[in-house]
């Protein structure tokens, strides 16, 4: 009995994907959109029991693919924790410590605050299945962009920007998902940023390959991890170490108006129209990034502070990894890449940053750790 307790209670897991090509990301995405159920529920159809998330009272709605059926138990994952303790004021750590030390009182305390405010209605995500799994708890005004309608637009976009691009690598969390897009033709010589570099991976040198090239980064959330974004990223070929430009991305939050209580099932008109609007965007964003003026541009503002000598590296790495609160392991793992960077300088910091990134397995802590390249090279140059 103690061991069936322990695996409702524990978090559900969704599939991901690390560094996956444009193939590998599609199916999987696919199959996610056909699991998908969305419904607006009050609090007071919905209870905590055994950790997990019971909905009951909500209409069904004839869909495409039949009957959805929203009542059942439901499995949170740690983002769905998130916004369960986000949205019922209750500390994100304490819920925590409820769900893996004592499940009752996870149960009290979520009904608990459910029971103050019955008619208080929220955006339930969710995977459909037996529990199913529960994705995000959100805002009842939460705007849904899917992943999959969002890359399609995307890549229309781009299509009509008339830019050949490829997709160099896909990353999909419980979170976002990261899309990174290269230019085949925008590139530039930025041999200065390179000099004295050498690849962590290859032993290549900047001053054999001191080329970058345009691209740019599109993330999207679809469980309330932020909006969804496409931000400049200048590619360092000799290494692949991307350099993302976060102050002169283009984004959008998903806010929108409030939904009625029930499934979420949206019109063909209204989604079209959505994704026509993301692919202009896109198109003008992509007009923007991938273009050699603006690349030269950013490596000229990027040169300012980069050549700045690193005299003492571990204690340089070790502010750095202070202010911008890395693990000992990522802090460790910066020094390593810095000294096999072999290039003694702010812009040294930054390349083994980036460098780093590409070796987490993890694709949000990849992410978040790439787009404070910028910044650690900021906090090197000022030390």
């Amino acid at each position: 009995m103690a061991h069936e307790t322990n695996q409702i209670t524990t978090h559900a897991e969704v599939a991901g994907a690390r560094n996956a090509s444009l193939q590998d990301l599609i199916p999987i995405l696919e199959r996610d959109q056909e699991a998908k159920i969305d419904m607006v529920a009050p609090a007071s159809a919905i209870t905590a029991v055994g950790g997990n998330i019971i909905v009951t009272g909500l209409d069904p709605v004839l869909t495409p693919s039949g009957v959805t059926i929203a009542d059942g138990a439901y499995r949170p994952t740690a983002v769905a924790d998130e916004g369960i303790a986000d949205k019922l004021k209750i500390p994100t750590a304490y819920l925590r410590r409820m769900r893996a030390e004592a499940v009752d009182l996870y149960d009290l305390n979520v009904n608990g605050w459910l029971q103050k405010a019955p008619a208080r209605p929220f955006l339930v995500r969710a995977f459909k299945g037996e529990p199913g799994v529960l994705r995000a708890w959100l805002s009842d005004s939460y705007k849904i962009f899917d992943h999959l309608d969002m890359l399609t637009a995307v890549l229309a976009g781009v299509r009509e920007s008339g830019h050949e691009v490829k997709i160099t690598g896909a990353d999909l969390t419980e979170r976002r998902m990261i899309v990174r897009v290269e230019s085949e033709h925008v590139a530039a010589l930025a041999p200065e940023l390179l000099r004295g570099y050498r690849s962590p991976f290859t032993g290549q040198t900047g001053d054999e390959l001191p080329v970058v090239s345009a691209g740019f980064v599109f993330t999207n959330s679809e469980v309330g991890g932020g909006r969804y974004a496409i931000t400049p990223r200048i590619v360092v070929k000799v290494c692949g170490n991307g350099l993302t430009i976060n102050k002169d991305a283009f984004g959008k939050v998903h806010l929108g108006a409030k939904m009625d209580a029930g499934v979420i099932k949206y019109s063909e008109d209204t989604q079209e129209k959505n994704l026509a609007l993301i692919s202009a965007q896109t198109r003008d964003a992509v007009a923007t990034f991938m273009n050699r003026d603006y690349v030269e541009r950013k490596l000229a503002d990027i040169q300012r502070e980069a050549g700045r000598e690193i005299t003492s590296p571990a204690e340089t790495v070790e502010l750095v990894a202070k202010q911008l609160r890395f693990s000992d392991s990522v802090r460790d793992s910066v020094l390593n890449h810095f000294i096999k960077g072999g290039q003694t300088t702010a812009g040294g910091i930054m390349q083994a940053v980036t460098s780093v990134a590409q070796t987490l397995t993890d694709g949000d802590a990849a992410y978040d750790l790439e787009t404070q390249a910028f910044s650690a090279m900021a906090i090197a140059a000022a030390a």
